[in-house]
């Protein structure tokens, strides 16, 4: 079968030929058939993130996955399912108490494996096998765009704990903000909406005209240039916010939202960002923590249950916004492409085999 790779002392992804895998006991075997490529994927075949399987010279790329079951096994799926698989799996020594508790996504980095990412092969091959219980049924009516359930479900997590963090009084949040108009801000933001915020707003550094820009207004959002308005003078600009959602890795933002909460609020980081030392008024921050019952939490990768909610979500989203967020799928022939950036990406996906 064929496999999209990156190999050891390489900056850019190869198709190669492999020996299609086999299930084991409690397996199953499914074809590929579409693969979304983002960021991590990015940041992956350069080298800055994750790293090989134990002994081998190549990693099969590829986390966010759609495929349909060919071989099932003793297990309770059935031929032609429709299944998105979840990343995280145990590490070499074998399952630990995360795992052993339907929460691998609580491990810390050295408990766990990630497919596609951190010593773990990928899902962006023609078939791959997987325990059926990281496999998440997806509807049929949504195959084609069920590489998005992964990244939904990391969204899916990160509300689920912000908003558990607000749990001990009554909070019912209007007002939500966005960091980051790439695809998981684009779609994020479309979760808030559906969740029945009065306002949202998406902060970005994109000129009009712009794809992004283009979709957050439809979705009936605010666009806010960083440029013009830092995120710390968003509440004089616009509005504090009951709810942040940071998906830059712009390590400043960090900070910046927790003046941009209104009293109550709190707010969700995922970005991950690199080593950088600058100066805060440590003293100020904690006072607005105290003094304003706000929260921070960050939040990373998704279980099962999130992958649950991810597909029920993506079955709610609008038809126009999936066709505006996916810019392009590509077949494997093609395959440089999907990973290539310019103005008009948004998010792109690699096919494998046709739905």
């Amino acid at each position: 079968m064929e496999a999209v790779v990156i190999r050891r002392g390489e900056t850019s992804p190869t198709v190669t030929e492999l020996q299609r895998p086999d299930p084991g006991p409690g397996e199953v075997l499914v074809r590929t058939l579409r693969v979304g490529v983002d960021g991590t994927d990015r940041e992956v075949i350069a080298g800055s993130h994750g790293g090989f399987p134990a002994g081998e010279d190549h990693l099969v790329l590829g986390h966010e996955a759609v495929g349909v079951v060919v071989e099932a096994d003793d297990t309770a799926f059935e031929e032609g399912d429709v299944v998105a698989p979840t990343v995280r799996r145990p590490p070499a020594e074998g399952p630990n108490e995360y795992f052993e508790q339907g929460q691998p996504d609580m491990a810390p980095p050295e408990a766990c494996v990630e497919r596609g990412i951190d010593g773990a092969h990928g899902f962006m091959a023609e078939y791959f096998t997987s325990p059926a219980e990281y496999l998440v049924p997806v509807p049929e009516e949504v195959a084609e765009w069920g590489f998005l359930v992964e990244p939904i479900s990391i969204s899916e997590k990160a509300i689920e704990h912000a908003y558990a963090a607000r749990s001990a009084f009554d909070w019912d949040p209007e007002t939500g903000l966005v960091l980051g108009n790439g695809s998981l801000g684009l779609l994020t933001l479309a979760m808030l909406e559906n969740r029945g915020y009065d306002r949202t707003y998406c902060l970005g550094r994109r000129d009009r005209p712009d794809p992004t820009i283009d979709i957050i207004e439809e979705l009936g959002a605010s666009y806010v240039d960083s440029r013009a308005t830092p995120v710390a003078e968003i509440p004089d600009a616009h509005e504090p916010m009951d709810f942040v959602y940071e998906a830059t890795g712009y390590a400043k933002h960090a900070f910046e939202c927790i003046e941009a909460l209104a009293p109550g609020g709190v707010g969700a980081l995922l970005g991950v960002p690199e080593p950088w030392e600058f100066e805060i008024d440590g003293g100020r921050l904690h006072k607005e923590f105290v003094m304003n019952n706000k929260a921070l939490v960050g939040s990373v990768n998704s279980n099962v249950s999130h992958f649950e909610a991810a597909v029920r979500t993506l079955g709610g989203l609008p038809a126009w916004f999936l066709d505006d967020l996916v810019t392009a799928v590509h077949d494997l022939a093609d395959y440089e492409a999907a990973f290539a950036e310019d103005e008009t990406t948004i998010k792109t996906a690699l096919q494998f085999n046709q739905i």
